[in-house]
């Protein structure tokens, strides 16, 4: 699933349409439209110009120049979606959903699984109250802040870092990367945790997150937890000791139990 890495790689892409005016839109699959229909998403993108793409956590918001309600086109990925710029002479690939046309070229929303998709807002207010459920973003946040929000009910540390409400951008693979960086066991209470601990982890998050946004993606390199996920013996690239799998929340989690203990 796209994670704050993989959808910041998503923003940079959609800069390609950056101050290009929308030449037309081809709505291929009306079902990732989410609270509009097909001829009104063209009819109020078609012939305005693309601003500055923004992320917020795991959306990426694109912004249409002029007034103050002008629409915005609010993308979320899934499990499965990515933005994709192509040339005009590229054939149309069976999951590309939402063609923007530019002089330039095309942005593509593609997605197998259409968990997600594109919404409609007219204007900030629109989009803030389509993103009032979700918490700051996680390479945006403050240590003080994230302190306070991770701390605020008592439940295991791996679960409250993936809650969007509470931290926005972090998913499975970003979570389990980050506690093993910090040795932090996936279910200790955050109530448990000291100010040395929320220290270590808003650091250690701002420097995983720093490398991972680079990369376009969290690393599989050998030095990394994530590169040993897939692998039939796992083992700790710190310490050697084998990893052990194990379900947080309903998802699939590696952790060593030498470095993070309970």
């Amino acid at each position: 699933m796209p994670e704050l890495p993989d959808v910041e790689g998503f923003r940079r892409v959609a800069q390609h349409a950056e101050k290009r005016q929308v030449r037309s839109v081809q709505v291929c699959d009306a079902q990732v439209l989410r609270g509009v229909g097909s001829e009104a998403f063209r009819n109020a993108l078609q012939r305005r110009y693309f601003a500055a793409p923004q992320r917020h956590g795991k959306w990426v918001l694109l912004p249409t120049a002029g007034a103050a309600d002008s629409p915005w086109v609010l993308a979320h990925f899934g499990m499965t979606g990515s933005f994709e710029w192509c040339g005009h002479d590229v054939e149309l690939h069976k999951h590309d959903r939402v063609v923007f046309d530019f002089a330039t070229g095309q942005l593509r929303y593609r997605d197998m699984r259409k968990l997600t998709g594109l919404h409609l807002a007219r204007g900030q207010d629109e989009v803030d109250e389509l993103l009032a459920e979700l918490g700051p973003d996680a390479q945006q946040i403050g240590a003080e802040e994230f302190a306070e929000r991770l701390t605020r009910t008592r439940r295991g540390v791996k679960a409250a870092l993936m809650d969007q409400a509470v931290l926005a951008g972090l998913g499975n693979i970003c979570a389990d990367e980050l506690l093993w960086r910090a040795r932090i066991h996936p279910n200790r209470a955050t109530t448990e945790l000291g100010g040395d601990d929320l220290d270590g982890l808003h650091r250690e998050m701002r420097a995983m997150l720093r490398d991972a946004v680079r990369a376009g993606r969290v690393p599989d390199d050998a030095s990394w937890l994530t590169g040993h996920r897939d692998e039939p013996d796992p083992r700790c690239p710190r310490c050697s000791t084998a990893l052990r799998k194990t379900r947080v929340g309903g998802r699939g989690t590696l952790w060593c139990p030498a470095c993070q203990h309970a």
